[in-house]
């Protein structure tokens, strides 16, 4: 009887502390409504009790609504499903023709598979110098000293296009918009070491690159000077293939090494590049236009594949993905994905295989309207419901572990940010101090004025759940 008592009691206890935890979300929800930096925008809020599903609170969890960088919840998920958390790329190194005398009278060719981390600075094995000094001792090793040929990046795994659909073009040509090859590297990213003048309005100098032999890339330079503390105001025009582009913007006076990165065009062709000038002696490449394939390209494959490199696994990949954010990985698991199910690595062919995937589970089509894999289109829109539903489900997943420990810690709260041009949006877990665990997604569209004042907004409402 006394057993009985307490159990009742304790389930009262819950069900009063969350009937509590609504109605402070309800009273905070409606504080933010009124707010006049929400006026005409959308605010979702959607709270399930993780153990059971129960739903706490709900403000337009039906409504689709861009998510920003949440959307790598997503993607992630579905790769941790599909892929597995063990999954890793693999480069090839190949050549045609023959070795005579230590003399390759043919091509070494780079095959790439979609690796995002080759070349990359996050990890210790695979650092730029690294690669390098690795690729080129196996040639070495494989009695080849000299080429009488050219080293070919071949990039024709998933075909021509690297950019989504629905990427604006303020976005591309910068690090954050880098697109998605099946041979990337460095993480198809360059950094540009700028300095500023000493006056408001002079021009701004590019003194220097990393890598500093970036084959192919012309920037007509329009950057001024701006007022001291003013920030990094500045945005790279370089599009897909292009060679000729623009920088625009500011950055602030008195800046003698300022950095900006941004996304190489190829980032394969530079890595084949390279590899041609260190073993040619230093010689600069002989033609630029034929030293990358894509497409269904001029080039058969190579005779003789004589190495192979392994990119870390997936599990270690999507820690960086969740936690820095990388577009880039987005959407190399999107191509990936569709590679691995269908021969077919596009966007367009991964955006339907997860979409179809999460309809088996039991999640609408119409809730779930993605055309990328990282989030950063505008033109994304997922219900809050959808995000939810979808954390709920790795929560029961042998890689959930992988999965929560890659997820970021942000104000105290595992959770995913996100955040592009009037969209700011979180979604995670959350386990109070009196061991209550929550399931949410918290997106706001369309505000007005500082993200960093909604921000704050926003944590002041998950702080709730604590």
């Amino acid at each position: 009887m006394k057993t009985s008592i307490v159990i009742m009691f304790f389930l009262f206890s819950i069900a009063s502390h969350s009937q509590n935890i609504s109605q402070k979300l309800d009273a905070a929800v409606t504080k933010l409504v009124a707010d006049s930096q929400f006026k005409h925008g959308t605010i979702c809020l959607f709270v399930v009790e993780s153990r059971k599903g129960k739903i706490i609170f709900d403000k337009n969890s039906q409504i689709g609504v861009a998510p920003a960088s949440c959307q790598k919840v997503i993607t992630s998920a579905t790769a941790f499903e599909l892929l597995g958390k063990d999954y890793s790329y693999k480069t090839k190194l190949g050549y045609d023709g023959k070795i005579d005398s230590e003399v390759l009278k043919g091509n070494i060719y780079i095959v790439g598979s979609g690796d995002p981390t080759l070349g990359s600075w996050r990890y210790s094995s695979t650092k730029e110098n690294i690669i390098l000094t690795e690729f080129e001792k196996v040639i070495k090793q494989n009695k080849i000293q000299q080429i009488n040929g050219i080293v070919l990046g071949d990039d024709r795994l998933w075909g021509t296009q690297r950019i989504p659909d629905g990427w604006i073009w303020q976005d591309i040509g910068n690090y954050y918009g880098a697109g998605a090859s099946a041979l990337n590297w460095r993480e198809n990213q360059y950094d540009l070491i700028l300095r500023s003048g000493k006056k408001i309005g002079e021009p701004v100098k590019i003194i220097a690159t990393r890598p500093k032999f970036l084959p192919g890339i012309h920037l007509i330079n329009e950057l001024t000077s701006a007022e001291k503390g003013s920030g990094d105001n500045t945005y790279i025009y370089l599009a897909p293939d292009a060679e000729t582009g623009f920088i625009r913007g500011t950055i602030p006076i008195n800046e003698d090494s300022f950095v900006v990165a941004g996304s190489m065009p190829d980032g394969g062709k530079l890595l084949a590049a390279t590899i041609y000038k260190d073993i040619a002696s230093g010689k600069v490449y002989p033609d630029n236009n034929i030293n990358y394939l894509k497409g269904k390209g001029k080039w058969d494959q190579p005779d003789t594949i004589f190495y192979t490199h392994i990119s870390p696994p997936l599990d270690s990949i999507m820690y960086w993905f969740l936690k820095k954010s990388i577009n880039l990985y987005g959407e190399v698991l999107v191509k990936t994905i569709a590679y691995e199910k269908t021969k077919s690595g596009t966007t367009d062919n991964g955006v339907k295989i997860i979409r179809d995937f999460w309809s088996k589970k039991g999640i609408e089509r119409s809730s779930l309207k993605i055309i990328d894999g990282s989030g950063l289109s505008p033109a994304n829109r997922v219900t809050t419901a959808t995000l939810v539903a979808i954390m709920q489900y790795a929560k029961d997943q042998n890689w959930f572990s992988s999965f929560y420990y890659d997820l970021p810690e942000i104000n105290g709260i595992k959770m995913k940010d996100g955040y592009i041009n009037g969209v700011r949006s979180y979604t995670g877990y959350i386990k109070n101090k009196e061991g209550m665990e929550y399931t949410f997604s918290f997106i706001v569209n369309n505000f007005d004025g500082s993200p960093s004042t909604v921000r704050e907004k926003m944590w002041k409402v998950l702080d709730i759940l604590k």
